[in-house]
């Protein structure tokens, strides 16, 4: 079921970074998959002030049942005091691919 499947959006501050996560999750299976995204703009507050910074946003496929250790894996690698992860619901999907997730993780 597409319920079951998540994307997790991260935001990190370079490419090295982001691959530097991206292959820590593929090799222990928290994901199938990850999209790096490079010289994404990012406008937001911090301390006080309004930021203007060049981030990259890496996207990892994963399951449901992943989030929680991707969520902790991610923050262990990341640079950041208060990293962007969130998980967003997959509610449908082509169903090999969403069936190819389900073998390249550890449910």
């Amino acid at each position: 079921m597409a319920d079951e499947y998540r994307l997790v959006y991260v935001t990190v501050g370079s490419k090295v970074e982001a691959m530097s996560i991206a292959d820590a999750l593929i090799e222990e299976r928290l994901a199938a998959c990850a999209n790096i995204i490079d010289g994404v703009t990012s406008v937001y507050r911090w301390e006080g002030a309004v930021q203007h910074d060049q981030e990259v946003v890496l996207i990892a496929k994963t399951g449901a049942s992943c989030v929680e250790a991707v969520i902790r894996r991610v923050k262990e690698l990341h640079s950041y005091d208060c990293p962007c992860i969130v998980a967003i619901s997959i509610e449908d999907g082509n169903p090999a691919f969403l069936q190819w997730i389900s073998e390249n993780i550890n449910q």
